[in-house]
């Protein structure tokens, strides 16, 4: 693989400082859902002072609808209800595209709700789950994004911010149309580069029309698994892959590459069996995610994803 998008975050660029782990294969990601404009301008500041020359990049958060302003995790128990208020999701006219009886997935599909009833006031949930809900979460509804807007003010923001710091890149998120690219394009600087982010199945049928306006896609299999379904992942991951490829379009993959390692010191062997045909395929880099951005081992790995590309060298070699 030739790069690393690492997402920096409480562990790597504070708690891991970026000299312990830093190459030129690295990308620092700023993961533009989480914090205000001030505390992002910061994090670029952060990388910058850390590594001068770091490429950076800055991902926005989209369209996706999120949970915001819980201060206290609600407990979820399965077949009970529970209600948010309008004001407590970053969109606050959800409800409108909302009726009794849709399925809503939250956390990268670990919730499922249903929905009971939805008014300019709060919408209720029965959920199907068992756990805790915090801010920042998604809440995913399958079939309404059509009516809502591409970019919410926060991601216009963002990309005012990227220009301003000349930023490498920029990852557009939750793409369901060429027009979609065209629009974020049209307002992001000359010399940063577009991450079409495919997450969508939009995105998916519509792939043949995106993949002419970029130079790079990322692959993010946690969202689009709650458009398509997760056991569909594998077969629409290699199709993606392979279009793109045969568009002459940069791959990146990302979504629990690494997991285990977010708070254990060694992968699964089923991640490193699935990490070594991910680097197989002809994609040109992985993301890390929680893995540096809130893991525990954050340089160990760092370290595998260099000793997984040593192996597929030497193979290579002695082929």
């Amino acid at each position: 693989m030739q790069k690393y998008i690492l997402t920096t975050g409480p562990a790597l660029a504070h708690e891991v400082p970026l000299a312990q782990i830093h190459s030129d294969k690295n990308i620092y990601r700023i993961n533009g859902a989480h914090g205000t404009i001030a505390d992002i301008e910061a994090g670029i500041k952060n990388i910058r002072s850390q590594i001068p020359g770091a490429a950076i990049l800055m991902d926005l958060p989209g369209n996706k609808v999120r949970t915001a302003n819980i201060e206290v995790g609600i407990q979820l128990e399965k077949g009970r209800t529970f209600a948010l208020r309008t004001n407590q999701f970053n969109y606050p006219d959800f409800y409108r595209h909302l009726k009794p009886g849709m399925t809503a997935w939250a956390n990268d599909s670990v919730f499922e709700f249903e929905v009971v009833s939805a008014d300019s006031e709060q919408i209720v949930f029965l959920s199907k789950s068992d756990g805790v809900l915090i801010s920042g979460k998604g809440v995913h509804v399958r079939g309404i994004h059509k009516d809502i807007p591409f970019l919410f003010e926060k991601d216009r923001q963002l990309i005012e911010l990227a220009n301003q710091y000349r930023l490498d890149f920029v990852g557009l998120s939750f793409v369901r149309s060429p027009e979609n690219v065209t629009e974020a394009k049209s307002l992001i600087g000359e010399g940063t580069q577009v991450i079409s982010k495919i997450e969508t199945i939009d995105a998916v049928e519509r792939i043949n029309e995106i993949l002419p306006l970029v130079k790079y896609i990322l692959v993010d299999r946690g969202d689009l698994s709650t458009d398509i379904g997760i056991e569909k992942i594998p077969r629409f991951q290699k199709y993606i892959i392979d279009k793109a490829l045969y568009f002459d379009v940069k791959v990146f993959l990302a979504t629990q590459v690494l997991k285990n390692m977010e708070t254990k010191p060694i992968p699964t062997i089923g991640e490193i069996e699935a990490l070594y045909e991910i680097m197989k395929s002809g994609v040109y880099g992985v993301q890390m995610s929680e893995e540096t951005a809130v893991g525990r081992y954050v340089p160990e790995c760092v370290r595998l994803l260099e000793q997984m590309d040593a192996e597929i060298m030497a193979e290579k070699i002695e082929l």
